[in-house]
Order: structure tokens, then C-alpha cells, then sequence
């Protein structure tokens, strides 16, 4: 069983990267991928059933981030929603609680820590299941 992840990341290469590594170390598939506030937001939106984890970064070619954490609030507690981002500051950290997000991983430094939360999770989703 893999963990079904949405990935907002408008860098190709990052986006890649991180598909490809969560997919062979986290037991993880991606279902789709977004480079815009606007398009996570549908994706999210209209596929509401369709994904366990949504992986989002805060900076992208049009909106921000922050908009696609907002339109995820209305969730089910078995999605998980994380941030990804270069940006990991405590008052970035406080406003993605604030906004519900489950967890915030620096991109730079924290992707072992981004991997063992999306291995927590499949091991949640197996029991649920």
C-alpha cells in the first residue's frame, strides 16, 4: 500500500527529486502535482478523496502556498497536509499551524525528517485500513 501525495512545487527539478526519493524510500505515489496556488486548489478541491498526503511549498509561479494550506482546512484528520519550503521560520512554522498544516520540514536540511513523517503515515493509513 502506498501513501497517495499531491506535491505543490513549482520547481521541476525539486519536484522531480522529491517524487522520485519519497517513491522509493517512503512508500509513496504521487497522484499529481501543482506549480500554482490556483491549480493545488482545484486539484485539491475536486479530488478530495483521491489522496492521503499533500505536500505543499510556500513560494510558487502564481499565488502562494499559504492559499493552498487555507482551502485544506475543511479536510477529513486522515489527510495530512505539509509544508515544504526554504522558508521554515518560526513565524512561517506558527502561521502554517495556525492555518492547520500537520507539519513543516525545512527543504535544506529536513527531507530525512520529510521521509520518516510520510513512513509514520503509511504505517497510520495501514491500521485505518
Amino acid at each position: 500500500m502506498r501513501l497517495k501525495t499531491y506535491i505543490v512545487e513549482d520547481n521541476p527539478t525539486i519536484r522531480e527529486n522529491l517524487i522520485g526519493t519519497l517513491e522509493e524510500l517512503a512508500c509513496v505515489i504521487a497522484v499529481g502535482t501543482a506549480e500554482t496556488e490556483n491549480d493545488g486548489k482545484a486539484w485539491l478541491n475536486a479530488n478530495r478523496h483521491e489522496w492521503d498526503l499533500a505536500i505543499v511549498d510556500l513560494f510558487l509561479k502564481q499565488g502562494s502556498g499559504l492559499g493552498v494550506l487555507a482551502a485544506c482546512q475543511d479536510r477529513p484528520p486522515s489527510q495530512k497536509v505539509v509544508v515544504l519550503s526554504n522558508y521554515a521560520t518560526a513565524d512561517i512554522r506558527q502561521r502554517c499551524a495556525q492555518l492547520g498544516v500537520d507539519a513543516v520540514f525545512d527543504k535544506s536540511n529536513e527531507i530525512d525528517a520529510l521521509v520518516d513523517y510520510c513512513l509514520q503515515q503509511k504505517s497510520s493509513l495501514i491500521g485505518r485500513r
